[in-house]
């Protein structure tokens, strides 16, 4: 038995849930989004409450029965609180600038690098080097939150680059260390 998959799901207020054909649409105060929900499981809405269980017990339907819980929980979150990952810009003159439809990074290289947000996401940049992803989809917040993070990783010797927030780099020691032994 899954232990996340038959936990069950609390339908917070102002949070409404519609499942027709496979397909949860929630919408919340924040936005709207749709989970597809696999033909080996099923969503049943009850006072309040989604209880997740599967048909079978397959090794895919078992393997499918916490995801989807989790997808369906996940889109509840996003539509009710939102999600947000947070960045930090480490390194002499990197600086971040957002205009709300895009966020522009001078990281060390001769041009800048502009980064257009999708659709349902927003930057937020404090002190010029502090970036905020923040949106109503976990994975869409996730994704945009690597790919700003990709443009310059933190590198190990001076630990400059693009990081989460809280993230240790490890360090590593330089041929000026080495030399003296």
């Amino acid at each position: 038995m899954s232990r996340i998959g038959s936990q069950l799901i609390s339908i917070p207020d102002g949070v409404s849930v519609d499942y027709t054909d496979s397909v949860l649409h929630v919408t919340g105060p924040k936005g709207e989004l749709s989970v597809t929900v696999s033909p080996r499981i099923t969503a049943e809405i009850n006072d309040g409450t989604i209880a997740v269980t599967r048909h079978g017990n397959d090794r895919i339907a078992r393997s499918l029965h916490g995801l989807n819980r989790m997808l369906i929980s996940n889109a509840i979150t996003g539509v009710s609180a939102g999600f947000s990952k947070k960045l930090e810009m480490q390194g002499i003159g990197y600086r971040a600038q957002s205009d709300g439809t895009s966020l522009t990074l001078q990281v060390g290289f001769t041009h800048p690098v502009v980064i257009p947000a999708p659709q349902g996401i927003s930057f937020n940049v404090e002190k010029n080097a502090l970036i905020t992803v923040s949106g109503i989809d976990k994975q869409l917040v996730g994704q945009v939150a690597a790919n700003i993070r990709e443009v310059r990783k933190p590198e190990p010797y001076k630990g400059k680059g693009i990081r989460y927030a809280g993230e240790l780099v490890r360090r590593k020691a330089g041929k000026a260390a080495k030399a003296g032994k």
